[in-house]
């Protein structure tokens, strides 16, 4: 009941700010949930044993955010920030590396990802739509459907619920919506290039699940945080659309001729 009363506040709060919100709205609200998600990723890095990032990542991560994408000298500079960083604020010098690494893996992984989301809204608020709305249809068809007749365990040692028929449920529902959506949406979109792209960024989005519970499990985790009742934190809720929007937006750049 609980996750169903935060999806019904969520979902159409974020429809709007995806696209009808003007400018300033859908960027304020972007580096809230950015902040947000960066904070819980901070409590993953330290039940790794890592001591987590501080100011500096958050500094960063907004650097990542709102300057031009593409700019290999920001990532650069943060990668050499979070060097310096770490030698300076390391009692164990031995704790240095991956103090830095988790700096940067974590800025790239929380902020670089929706740097894309404001790629994909500047070509058109449908794209962006599109690529986090499937994995909403995505993860409700996969809860259902491997409650239903789920038998195979998809990832039992990250994931233990997951299953085959989930996830193939998933992808099927997520490709229907691309169907239905995308070419009405997009003018120059075909039925079978929204389905195929559906289906990619589906299977992407179900890595990403994935990939957070793999790191959620190492540091003895349930739940990225507890801000969104029924679903935990907001890296939770946004681990698939962590990995399926980037591959939308590499998908978009493709097609226009700028990747």
């Amino acid at each position: 009941m609980k996750r169903l009363a935060t999806a019904l506040v969520l979902i159409p709060l974020i429809t709007y700010i995806i696209l009808w919100a003007p400018w300033i709205a859908f960027a304020g609200v972007l580096a809230a949930v950015c902040l947000l998600c960066f904070w819980e990723y901070r409590g993953i890095v330290a039940g790794h044993g890592v001591d987590p990032p501080g100011a500096f990542g958050f500094v960063a991560g907004l650097a990542v955010l709102f300057t031009p994408a593409h700019e290999p000298a920001l990532l650069a500079l943060i990668a050499l920030g979070a060097i310096t960083a770490a030698c300076f604020g390391a009692a164990d010098l031995r704790r240095v590396l991956p103090r830095a690494a988790a700096l940067v893996l974590g800025v790239l992984y929380v902020f670089g990802t929706w740097r894309c989301a404001i790629g994909l809204r500047e070509a058109s608020p449908h794209w962006l739509f599109f690529a986090v709305a499937l994995n909403w249809i995505g993860d409700s068809g996969a809860l259902y459907a491997g409650r239903a007749w789920g038998r195979h365990k998809l990832a039992p040692a990250i994931s233990p619920a997951k299953t085959w028929e989930g996830s193939i449920a998933s992808g099927l529902l997520s490709a229907l919506f691309g169907v239905v959506y995308l070419p009405r949406a997009i003018p120059g979109v075909s039925s079978w290039e929204a389905a195929a792209l559906a289906v990619v960024a589906n299977a992407a989005g179900q890595v990403g699940d994935l990939c957070e519970s793999a790191l959620k499990r190492g540091a003895a985790m349930k739940d990225s945080g507890n801000l969104l009742p029924g679903h935990g934190g907001w890296l939770d809720r946004l681990d698939s659309s962590i990995f399926a929007v980037p591959l939308a937006y590499a998908w978009v750049l493709l097609r226009s001729g700028r990747l």
